[in-house]
């Protein structure tokens, strides 16, 4: 398992928080999510064999939200 880790600008509750956590478990090969409210960041467990960074950049965006690589 790795770790991928990126921001998330756009969320300014919890409601937003747990869609975005949402968006992210229902990828297939993610074991875990964990979404920041107060740093706008997401991390999340997965296994880079099955997830890249972009489909996790990508489901976000789906639900309205705008991931970014940290630098």
């Amino acid at each position: 398992m790795d770790e991928f880790k990126f921001k998330v600008s756009g969320m300014s509750c919890g409601h937003c928080q747990m869609t975005v956590k949402k968006a992210l478990e229902q990828i297939p090969g993610v074991s875990k999510a964990d979404v920041d409210l107060s740093n706008g960041t997401a991390s999340v467990t997965a296994d880079s064999a099955r997830v890249q960074i972009e489909q996790l950049m990508q489901a976000v965006e789906a639900v309205g939200f705008q991931p970014a690589r940290l630098d």
